[in-house]
């Protein structure tokens, strides 16, 4: 983890309430699929967690909704050539291993994001099935990012997109065609309860990124805590924020 000075190259909106940052920063930095960053923001006393998207040496782009006071600053004020704090990279991201050659990704809302990562870096070498969900076609984003895979699945709540319903039935529609080796997801906790109740009882890891309240992103606040399974605590940023999905309450 190291605390920089990135320069913004791009700040714009891509979807309803969506924006992509894209920054430089002084030197290439290694991040992996599922870790995120913390971003100050003048005037604000804590920095925002926010996913990585995409990292390419000093160019990083993360995404990000408008939220709140500090995330519209961020969309209003952060421009071109301004400069932003960034601790990066945080978490422990997700981890596929070497006999794990079939990957599915189900991702749903801003929880999509870290899962392009993982799709960016494992369609390289691996058969990646993207499962991701919108709640409608204002909110869809960044398809041309998930369509490196095998396959892409677009699901939109309304059904004003591809596939009517969520990322979870979607994919459970697939898994027993696709079969695959280990599961990616990410999103909000209904979204995340129930993929876990569908996979009960199925031999498949899934690993889940959490999105947790975060105060300093370094394990120090305690803020992001979550219950686990076998009655222990974690904290969301520096233990997470990817867990294996039975290890962790929903």
């Amino acid at each position: 983890m190291r605390e920089i000075t990135a320069t913004v190259l791009e700040n714009k909106r891509i979807a309803d309430g969506i924006y992509a940052l894209t920054f430089a920063a002084d030197e290439d930095i290694r991040v992996r699929p599922g870790q995120f960053c913390m971003i100050g923001v003048g005037g604000y006393p804590l920095r925002r967690p926010i996913a990585v998207c995409k990292a390419d040496g000093e160019r990083i782009m993360v995404c990000y909704r408008v939220k709140g006071g500090g995330t519209r600053a961020l969309a209003r004020e952060y421009k071109m050539g301004e400069k932003l704090s960034v601790l990066l990279p945080l978490g422990n991201g997700f981890f596929v291993r070497d006999a794990e050659k079939k990957v599915a990704v189900v991702g749903g809302g801003v929880g999509i994001f870290p899962l392009i990562a993982a799709i960016r870096e494992y369609s390289k070498t691996r058969q990646v099935y993207a499962y991701m969900g919108f709640r409608n076609r204002a909110s869809v984003c960044m398809e041309y990012e998930m369509t490196r895979g095998e396959k892409l699945v677009v699901a939109t709540d309304d059904g004003s997109v591809g596939y009517h319903g969520t990322s979870v039935q979607a994919f459970m529609q697939d898994v027993d065609t696709v079969k695959p080796d280990v599961v990616l997801a990410c999103g909000p906790t209904p979204m995340l309860h129930a993929l876990k109740a569908a996979m009960k009882g199925r031999k498949i890891p899934v690993y889940v990124s959490l999105e947790e309240r975060m105060g300093c992103g370094i394990g120090a606040c305690l803020v992001c805590v979550c219950e686990k399974t076998d009655g222990a605590h974690a904290r969301v940023c520096k233990d997470g924020p990817v867990f294996e999905i039975n290890d962790v309450v929903l």
